[in-house]
């Protein structure tokens, strides 16, 4: 998707605004996304927490040679943090205590669950027929102990609700 700014760039950011009401999206390049004033708001945080805990500490702290990277992709935690794009799936295992805040903020969870697995999906009639045939079972089972109590009512209520869920 190009960026509906320029036109020209790839949309890497997607900006949506909520104004009296009014619902306005865009999808732009890092550029024009920064020219608006769309930044990341944290920036350079990490560099600045880490030099506000070397005043603390009278400059004591070792200073950071290099950063841990991703031994497949070679990507760091700051190269994910600026781009927004994960190198590669080993980047979830080396860098997944801090991708983890960050992905429950954005998805609402963090385990991957089904393309649409709350809306209908084969997985999910699974289940409920799962459930059905667990139901028509304990059915039967309860009419099996009515007609043994010869509580002969009871079962007759109780082939009815299995007919109707067999059905």
């Amino acid at each position: 998707m190009k960026c509906q700014k320029c036109g020209a760039n790839n949309a890497n950011t997607h900006v949506k605004t909520v104004i009296n009401g009014e619902i306005k999206e865009y999808d732009l390049c890092s550029e024009c996304a920064k020219k608006m004033g769309y930044t990341n708001i944290f920036g350079n945080f990490e560099d600045e927490f880490s030099g506000l805990l070397g005043s603390f500490f009278g400059n004591s702290l070792p200073a950071r040679t290099q950063a841990t990277r991703c031994d497949f992709c070679g990507s760091s935690y700051s190269d994910i943090a600026k781009s927004g794009h994960v190198g590669c799936a080993k980047c979830y295992e080396i860098f997944g205590d801090q991708l983890l805040p960050s992905i429950r903020r954005i998805h609402g969870n963090t385990t991957h669950c089904g393309k649409n697995s709350r809306f209908g999906t084969k997985k999910a009639e699974k289940s409920a027929e799962m459930t059905k045939k667990d139901k028509i079972k304990a059915l039967k089972k309860e009419l099996d102990k009515a007609i043994s109590e010869q509580n002969f009512e009871h079962a007759a209520e109780l082939r009815d609700q299995i007919k109707e869920m067999e059905a």
